[in-house]
């Protein structure tokens, strides 16, 4: 980089020539994604029809509807994306449509076993509301900086849809259901959303607060503890949000709120100790609520001893039939329709859904499913870590987070990994508040990976004071630069220029 030359009482500038050439734009891929979404409709109208011949020899009647319906959702989710988010991530949404078709797949196949609990038209009509949440998210909302300005009022909207269920009456133990008139919500599902949002507009506020100020511990010089008047809100908001579900039992979103705190502090402060802290504490939780809560301590029992059950002449319970149909799968599985995990009992459609994928699509089948979920999370971090303002990093990466943290919980206790927990697989399992969620979680990926891709212009062409020994550090050197439409006033220029080597693709 040249000097162009030192003026009277001024600094040294950089000449506009000087000045690095704006980022070419990636390729907008449009055509891709709607390549990858005539893929996923037609791998899930595949399935509806091996469902159908499995159990009666011939092609349901309702899979050209089925068909239809599902293909005319993803072509409108498609157009909302190529009108307002052109340069939005390919990948996003295929994935989203495939896992949501796959999802009403297996729910379908377990609805021919039981006649008179039919879920997947239900389902049908929930992911209905969920394209159409998607299709205004991405139309209305243009920046996802203007979330940052609307908090506080996210964070008490989440407060209040976690305190609602507590007027209701349980189900099968926990207090997560609003149930009026025969219509029934999941207020959680919801609250975690804006939960995210809030940790990463307050976080990003108060990052480097966070990073660099408060109290290192005696013993421990390298840990470094913020100040209460930084952490303490959102430490105050988190313990009132985890507080609420345990009231209720709804341990498994309990879990997910913290693991979903924990990341977003790490990623905003970038110290390792933090997750160190977080899988202590949790872990000491873990142990205290397994042995003080009677609910959560018989599914710990369930989980150290699955097979007890059996060996006491009772049958095998949840967790045992999950693993035999997982067993009976093999690598291969049994094929769709001709596995028997509806032994498995009510939560079949839900919580264990997934052992329905391993034993009828086997270890391949199940693979290929998480290598799905894991596509989604990376991209996602991806769109993350190719922005420029630290709102839109830390909301992709609690996004992201989300959906991986609730893939390793469900997995882990359909499985055995850990004790179970009641929530929903996401796009799989039956659940209209859930797969309206997740939808949303997408609609909100792809409008931060629109702002990531999207290019943005050079530098202006006004010289640019570099900043002398004198003036570094004062108020000049730490204005943003709000021309290209990515730093957030107020904003340290280092942490505003984008020091990647390149563009995620």
């Amino acid at each position: 980089m040249t000097k162009a030359g030192v003026r009277a009482g001024t600094g040294p500038t950089v000449a506009a020539a000087d000045a690095p050439a704006a980022m070419v734009g990636l390729p907008r891929r449009r055509g891709v994604e709607l390549s990858l979404i005539v893929l996923a409709v037609l791998l899930s109208v595949y399935g509806y029809c091996a469902v159908g011949l499995a159990r009666d020899g011939a092609v349901p009647p309702g899979a050209a509807g089925y068909g239809a319906g599902l293909g005319v959702l993803a072509l409108l989710a498609h157009l909302a994306v190529r009108l307002r988010a052109p340069c939005a991530d390919p990948l996003l949404l295929p994935v989203a449509v495939l896992l949501n078709g796959m999802g009403l797949v297996l729910i379908y196949r377990l609805d021919l076993e039981t006649p008179g609990d039919r879920a997947a038209p239900t389902q049908l009509v929930w992911s209905t509301v969920g394209v159409a949440l998607f299709i205004v998210v991405v139309t209305a909302l243009r920046d996802h900086r203007v979330l940052q300005r609307y908090a506080y009022v996210c964070v008490v909207a989440a407060l209040a849809l976690l305190t609602l269920p507590i007027l209701f009456p349980a189900v099968n133990g926990a207090r997560i259901w609003i149930r009026i008139a025969g219509f029934s919500i999941q207020p959680g599902e919801f609250a975690k959303v804006l939960l995210a949002v809030f940790f990463a507009a307050y976080l990003a506020a108060n990052r480097t607060a966070l990073a660099y100020a408060g109290r290192r511990m005696r013993r421990f010089s390298r840990m470094q503890l913020p100040t209460g008047r930084v952490l303490g809100p959102i430490v105050t908001i988190w313990l009132l949000s985890v507080g609420v579900l345990v009231l209720e039992r709804d341990l498994g979103t309990s879990l997910l709120f913290f693991g979903l705190f924990v990341v977003m502090l790490y990623v905003a402060t970038g110290r390792t100790g933090w997750i160190a802290v977080g899988l202590l504490l949790a872990s000491l939780g873990a142990v205290a609520v397994g042995r003080l809560e009677p609910h959560v301590h018989s599914r710990v029992e369930d989980w150290l001893h699955p097979f007890a059950s059996i060996e006491a002449g009772q049958g095998a319970n949840q967790l045992a039939q999950s693993l035999f149909s997982f067993a009976a799968g093999g690598a291969s599985g049994t094929g769709l329709g001709l596995g028997h995990s509806v032994l498995i009992g009510f939560a079949v459609k839900s919580d264990f859904i997934l052992a329905t994928a391993g034993e009828e699509l086997g270890l391949a089948g199940l693979s290929a499913l998480f290598l799905l979920y894991g596509l989604l999370v990376e991209r996602g971090y991806r769109a993350g870590l190719s922005l420029r303002d630290p709102f839109g990093r830390l909301l992709a990466a609690g996004l992201a987070s989300i959906v991986a943290l609730q893939v390793f919980v469900i997995a882990g206790g359909v499985t055995g990994l850990i004790p179970l927990t009641g929530m929903a697989m996401p796009f799989l399992a039956q659940g209209g508040s859930s797969v309206v969620t997740n939808w949303a979680i997408v609609a909100l990926l792809i409008r931060v990976s629109d702002s990531a891709r999207r290019p943005y212009d050079a530098p202006s062409a006004r010289p640019v004071t570099e900043p002398s020994a004198h003036t570094s550090g004062g108020p000049a050197a730490r204005a943003s630069s709000p021309a290209d439409g990515r730093g957030t006033p107020g904003e340290p220029v280092d942490t505003l220029v984008d020091k990647s080597p390149g563009r995620s693709r």
